[in-house]
């Protein structure tokens, strides 16, 4: 298998064209909300590979999707966070106790 078409580097591709896809301004929460999800799934798809890397023994590309898999889950926290602030500002009312509930929930 040469490098072009491995796993990595087609993923590495996905996460291009889906970063594209969110390169634009953000308008509404729901924006946030929606980047703060794709990194989530990208996550958890990483985490995923990192899994089967180990079953495998293959340590190097568990290590390159651990990598991915947390830099996906803080970003996926801090676009979550920016959703929370941004519609704090916009008027929304949110419960103090709701609001600490989510915090902790996007720390996690």
């Amino acid at each position: 298998m040469n490098s072009e078409t491995s796993p990595e580097n087609q993923t590495e591709e996905h996460d291009m064209i889906s970063a594209e896809h969110f390169a634009e301004e953000y308008e509404s929460v729901g924006d946030y909300h929606r980047r703060a999800a794709h990194h989530f799934a990208a996550a958890a798809k990483h985490h995923m590979k990192a899994a089967d890397a180990d079953d495998d023994g293959d340590e190097e590309s568990l290590a390159i999707h651990a990598f991915k898999a947390y830099r996906h889950q803080l970003e996926g926290v801090q676009y979550a966070e920016i959703a929370v602030m941004e519609a704090d500002l916009q008027g929304d009312e949110i419960d103090a106790d709701e609001a600490m509930a989510m915090r902790e929930v996007a720390t996690v």
